[in-house]
């Protein structure tokens, strides 16, 4: 078996490992909440923060780089915008919903250990770059979309805006965890031995266990109804966000491994965020779940694809 092939799927194994957990009853939807918590709330921050103490990102063209993933997120949005409205009629509240489930890849929880596995810590470190900034740009414009479709004929704050972006910016764990490693690391202090064995024992453990997660919170959403829609999101997703982001980044001339990155994470489904936004405006969280699962499913072999396309073409 190719070591790709044989890559994906564990990492996908591992997802419906936790799928059929939940779909058997032999965990509870409850225990996946809070495994999900413990990987997104302790094992990923310690994760990056060791990635942002040790990691070496020279080489990585992150301006070039965030640009490329950013335009294709961006492109990929506005299609899944347009679809839901113009396409299946619904409105301009549910096109954010569409939009955001087209363009919002699942960096973390199946990201993270994906580009581990596949590309190991020099492509994690890579990756890390596109973590540290994805969630803040993605809330971000979620809040202004929320702000500009979401509330009606009333008045847009810049202030409330700001105030809810820091708001969640400053609560989230991922992100205390890249601050926390980007100050240890200027600081230049080492880590005392103990903390290297406390952050280790649990970063090492980040990656199985956020897939054991994921999978086993797919069974809380389930498909139920606007599959034609979801089924649309799903092909911007697995399909035009990766080819945009593979014409990007060649076009730009990433390095190697920062254009296979690119392309994978781009490749990526969406996650739980599409759904939480979608809880947020109140409206499409039928749309947004079916989407999320859906992807997840197909996922498995779009990505592959989308893997071997970029090893072939950037060795």
């Amino acid at each position: 078996m190719s070591p790709l092939i044989e890559t994906v799927l564990f990492v996908f194994g591992l997802v419906a490992l936790g799928y059929l957990a939940g779909l058997t009853g032999y965990l509870k939807a409850e225990a996946g909440e809070a495994i999900a918590e413990f990987a997104v709330g302790v094992a990923m921050p310690l994760l990056l923060f060791r990635t942002m103490v040790n990691a070496d990102f020279h080489g990585s063209a992150p301006w070039s780089f965030w640009g490329a993933y950013f335009a294709a997120a961006a492109v990929t949005w506005a299609a899944g915008h347009l679809v839901i409205t113009r396409w299946f009629g619904r409105d301009s509240r549910a096109g954010v919903v569409g939009g955001v489930s087209s363009a919002f890849s699942n960096l973390v929880l199946l990201g993270i250990p994906f580009v581990l596995g596949t590309f190991g810590p020099s492509g994690f470190e890579v990756l890390s770059l596109l973590v540290s900034v994805h969630l803040p740009t993605m809330i971000m414009a979620s809040i202004i979309l929320f702000e500009i479709f979401g509330r009606g004929d009333e008045q847009m704050h810049p202030l409330r805006i700001i105030r809810s972006f820091f708001r969640k910016m400053f609560s989230n764990p991922l992100i205390i965890g890249i601050l926390a490693g980007w100050v240890w690391r200027i600081t230049g202090l080492p880590l005392p031995t103990l903390a290297v064995r406390l952050v280790d024992a649990l970063a090492d453990i980040a990656g199985p266990v956020a897939l054991f997660a994921m999978g086993l919170g797919l069974c809380r959403f389930g498909i139920s109804g606007n599959v034609r829609p979801a089924l649309a999101l799903s092909a911007l997703k697995l399909v035009l966000m990766p080819a945009v982001a593979l014409g990007l980044v060649w076009l730009v001339g990433l390095p190697p491994l920062s254009a296979k990155v690119a392309v994978v994470a781009a490749a990526l489904p969406s996650g739980v965020n599409s759904y939480l936004i979608a809880s947020q405006f109140n409206t499409g969280q039928a749309l947004a779940s079916n989407q999320m699962t859906i992807a997840t499913a197909c996922a498995v072999v779009t990505t592959t694809f989308w893997l071997t396309v970029v090893v072939q073409i950037f060795g």
